[in-house]
Formats: structure tokens, C-alpha cells, sequence
């Protein structure tokens, strides 16, 4: 059973730089924790991917069209096929008083967003700041161990996956036809970070289905119980 454009996706992977055999990413905790990787703000679960329409590298679409749910696969890329070869033009000298006026202190390993672009420090001298806006692995053999754990069919099932991209967990999701409803209730932690992914949320769910015009999101919040007042009465 191949897949093909536009299928939805849950699948497991590893990410390894061939160089040096270094695990970059995983969506397994235990191989994260054995290669000294493991963070506590990641979420080792199975990813979402849609073939042709998220931003995978086009290697790992055209691989997993010829898989199929459980099969295994190994994937050795070259640089052209995986982040690309460096770009020298990407790498540029700042003055460091640019990032202290946005309250930054960089240090290098620092990922900043510059103009919309993510770009890594790479050194910092006497006033000056190198930042590096090539993808990390550019220019590197990569090795892709992958699974596919599961094909999403029904539209509930990608709503709620998008929405787990996000780090959103939905109480409810229904759709009717170009109509998806998706209701949060009193227990999700509705933070900055809740109102920003949500906006991202909806535009994805337009981006990767079609079929779907609207999305209807509902919040449920509960009014807070005053603390109790302790009564003195007066003899």
C-alpha cells in the first residue's frame, strides 16, 4: 500500500549525522537519553507528516510513497538531497550591540531569529558577533532511520494531529464536512503560548486539508470560586 501526495502520516525517526554518528533527532526517548540528547521540553511521541505539504526534505516524501504501516526504513542522504551544501554568503559579522538592545546576551550555540531567520552564534569577539544562518546539518550526510507507525484517514484524526503539532490537546474535535469544531476546556493552560500556537493551528489545519473552510474554536472557562471568607463574630 503506497502513499501519496497529501496522506497523512505518524511516523517515528531518527536523525544522525554520518561524520560522527551523532544523534541529532529522534522521536524515541530512550535512544535520546542513551545519545545524551533527552530534553524535558520535547515530546517523544510519533510525528505527523504530510507528503508533499509540510517541511520535510523532499528525500523523506519520495521514501516513505513506498512504504508502507510498520515498515522500517533506512535512508543514507547526501548533502544535495538533505540540508543542502553551505552557503558562506549566510555567514555575516554583527555588532553585538544589536543584540543588546533587543536584551540578548548571545553566547555561541545561541539560536536567534534575525529578519524572520533562524541563525546560530557561532563565536563572539571584542564587540563583534558571528552568526551562522545555514541550516546545522548543511553541508552533512545524514542517515534517517524511519517507521511509519500509522496512516491518519478520518478528518477528526489530522485536526487533532495538527493540533498536537502545536502542543495543543483538543477535549473535543468534530468536523462536518468543510466544517471542523474544536472545543478546549477548562483544564488546558490557555497562556501566551496556548493563544499563538492556536493561530498557527488554524492556518496549518487550512494549509495541509483543503476540504476544510472553516474552523470553529471553542473555550470553555470556569468562573473562579472566591476563596472562603472566615467570619468573626463579635461577643
Amino acid at each position: 500500500m503506497a502513499f501519496k501526495d497529501n496522506d497523512f502520516l505518524k511516523i517515528d525517526y531518527s536523525l544522525w549525522r554520518v561524520a560522527d554518528n551523532q544523534l541529532v533527532r529522534t522521536t524515541e526517548k530512550k535512544l535520546a537519553e542513551g545519545n545524551g540528547i533527552f530534553r524535558e521540553d520535547i515530546r517523544y511521541t510519533p510525528q505527523l507528516v504530510v507528503i508533499s505539504r509540510d517541511n520535510a526534505i523532499k528525500a523523506l516524501w519520495e521514501a516513505l510513497k513506498t512504504m508502507d504501516v510498520g515498515e522500517s526504513k533506512t535512508l543514507d542522504l547526501e548533502p544535495k538531497d538533505a540540508f543542502g551544501e553551505r552557503n558562506q554568503s549566510l555567514v555575516r559579522m554583527m555588532p553585538i550591540a544589536d543584540f543588546r538592545k533587543r536584551d540578548i546576551d548571545p553566547v555561541p550555540g545561541m539560536q536567534i531569529d534575525i529578519d524572520g531567520v533562524i541563525a546560530t552564534v557561532k563565536s563572539v569577539n571584542s564587540g563583534r558577533v558571528m552568526v551562522d544562518a545555514n541550516n546545522p546539518l548543511a553541508g552533512e550526510k545524514v542517515r534517517y532511520e524511519i517507521k511509519v507507525v500509522s496512516q491518519l484517514v478520518k478528518p477528526e484524526e489530522k485536526v487533532r494531529a495538527v493540533a498536537e503539532m502545536y502542543a495543543l490537546e483538543p477535549h473535543a474535535v468534530s468536523v462536518n464536512q468543510a466544517e471542523a469544531r474544536v472545543v478546549f476546556d477548562s483544564k488546558t493552560k490557555m497562556d501566551a503560548d496556548y493563544f499563538l500556537n492556536k493561530t498557527y493551528f488554524v492556518g496549518t489545519v487550512f494549509e495541509y486539508l483543503d476540504e476544510m473552510k472553516k474552523v470553529i474554536v471553542e473555550e470553555e472557562h470556569l468562573k473562579e470560586r472566591p476563596a472562603a471568607v472566615e467570619e468573626h463574630h463579635h461577643s
